[in-house]
C-alpha cells in the first residue's frame, strides 16, 4: 500500500507531491491539514507562499529523510540536551550550503515550524561563530562594523 501523499505549492507556483508523514514534520502544514480537512483529498494543494521552490525542495528532501525518526518531542517527552557538534553525517552534508541558502532554509524552517530542521540550522550557524572574535564573525557574515570608534575602543579595553 502506498503512503498517503499531499501536494504543496511553493511561492513561485511549483507543486511538489510528498508523503503526508514527511509534510507533517512541519507544525504549520500539520495545522493547515487539520483545519482545512484536505489531508485525504488527493487533488488538494496546500499553498506555501513564503517558501520558494528551491528551498521547499531542500526542505522536503530533509523531511523525507527524517520522516521515520523517533519524535520524542511530539509526544511531550523531554529531549536530552545535545552538543552543537551532534550533527549526523547526512545532516552535515545536507546543510553544507552557501550562506544565503542556509539563511533561507533557516527562515523557511522557522515559518514551517520544523523543529529538527530549525535546530540543525541553528547548530550550523553556532558552529560558524564558535571561537571567533567579533571581527572574524563580521567577516564570516559580511557584517559592517557600525560601532562608533570610541565604543569599539572601549571593547578592546575590557
Amino acid at each position: 500500500m502506498d503512503a498517503p501523499t499531499i501536494k504543496l505549492e511553493s511561492s513561485d507556483g511549483v507543486i511538489f507531491s510528498t508523503e503526508v508523514k514527511a509534510a507533517k514534520l512541519s507544525e504549520t502544514i500539520k495545522t493547515m491539514l487539520e483545519v482545512s480537512a484536505v489531508e485525504n483529498d488527493e487533488n488538494a494543494v496546500v499553498p506555501l507562499p513564503k517558501v520558494n521552490a528551491f528551498i521547499l525542495n531542500k526542505i522536503l528532501t530533509w523531511a523525507y529523510h527524517h520522516k521515520d525518526d523517533d519524535d520524542q518531542a511530539a509526544e511531550g517527552e523531554e529531549l536530552t540536551p545535545q552538543s552543537p557538534h551532534d550533527i549526523s553525517p547526512w545532516d552535515a552534508n545536507f546543510i553544507n550550503v552557501d550562506q544565503p541558502i542556509l539563511f533561507e532554509i533557516t527562515v523557511a524552517a522557522n515559518y514551517l515550524e520544523i523543529k529538527g530542521l530549525e535546530d540543525l540550522c541553528c547548530k550550523t550557524l553556532a558552529n560558524m561563530i564558535r571561537g571567533k572574535t567579533p571581527e572574524e564573525i563580521r567577516q564570516t557574515f559580511n557584517i559592517e562594523d557600525d560601532l562608533p570608534i570610541d565604543t569599539a575602543e572601549l571593547g578592546e579595553d575590557l
